[in-house]
């Protein structure tokens, strides 16, 4: 600073090379007032912080994924693929809208995933009441038409629900049928893998104020000659794929009705109060799934415990 280390050649007042109190007024004057203005330079250099990551975060509402040849609206039986028949006439069971407006479009393939609007509904209220009110933002990850993401929206629990689909003409049915539903504008929808996204756009997920919601496909409805269904071999993606990009943050994870609850268990987070909630949903007296709801991991998992509801 060009200032002897003795006290004596130190001058009673001192002003660096650089500065003087007349280059500081402004702090000067903050102190004068009994304000700390290094605290206000923080918050504002916090807030631009902020504002730089919100730029890279998904644009959302102001993109539109038209309908495509691969959606279909059914109104007859005759114009249905026969595997998916069974699904087509439960359809008033699945969307109590099916028929309003322009009705509700689907990929035949999303007939045997789709989440029922009851259940959906149920599963919306179930979350809201198993993680703290903190929680603003739920990401679902395998979003497909849109039966969760539309339920979550309707909620009004969710100041962000951001829908991740892969598929093209799967995202465009539930764009459709959100608009349907009068929730539009208030998902944000991403035409991508969910693997992929969830990597690229780690920085700017806040994990304290997030959810992850994942109904992964269970693999064709052959699941259900499993007495009980082993998730380490569930297809496209087992439990442990998924649940490795959700063990950051409180997620909650739709399986099937039948699955084997030691594998959900040894998710259980090591150490605090908070337990793996597990959920049976039913419609018309019959299991249908089930909803693992499981604390952010904040170590290893050694303790294996979770409560089971029907």
């Amino acid at each position: 600073m060009g200032v002897s280390i003795y006290d004596e050649d130190t001058p009673a007042k001192y002003s660096c090379e650089v500065c003087s109190p007349k280059s500081h007024t402004d702090l000067i004057q903050a102190k004068a007032e009994g304000r700390q203005l290094w605290e206000e330079r923080k918050v504002t250099h916090e807030e631009s912080i902020t504002l730089e990551k919100s730029k890279s975060k998904p644009a959302g509402n102001g993109i539109t994924f038209p309908l495509t040849d691969e959606c279909f609206h059914y109104t007859k039986k005759s114009q249905v693929e026969w595997d998916v028949q069974k699904y087509w006439r439960q359809r008033y069971d699945i969307w109590t809208r099916y028929d309003e407006g322009e009705g509700i479009y689907m990929t035949n393939d999303a007939w045997f995933g789709v989440t029922p609007e009851p259940a959906a509904n149920k599963v919306a209220a179930d979350l809201d009441g198993f993680v703290e009110k903190s929680k603003s933002v739920v990401i679902d990850i395998f979003a497909g038409v849109g039966g969760n993401a539309i339920a979550f929206a309707l909620s009004e629990r969710w100041s962000q629900v951001i829908a991740i689909e892969k598929d093209l003409s799967t995202i465009a049915c539930g764009q459709h049928n959100a608009a349907l539903y009068g929730v539009a504008d208030r998902i944000t929808w991403v035409n991508d893998d969910c693997f992929a996204y969830m990597k690229a756009n780690a920085s700017w997920i806040d994990h304290p104020k997030t959810v992850i919601f994942a109904s992964p496909p269970w693999g064709g409805p052959g699941y259900t000659s499993d007495e009980i269904f082993n998730l380490n071999t569930m297809a496209p993606y087992s439990l442990n794929q998924i649940y490795e990009i959700c063990k950051g943050i409180d997620c909650a994870l739709f399986l099937p009705r039948s699955s084997d609850l030691r594998q959900i268990a040894k998710l259980a987070p090591e150490r605090g109060e908070r337990k793996i909630e597990v959920v049976t949903y039913c419609m018309r007296g019959a299991g249908k799934a089930l909803v693992a709801y499981i604390p952010a991991a904040q170590t290893n998992m050694k303790h294996n415990e979770l409560i089971l509801h029907t």
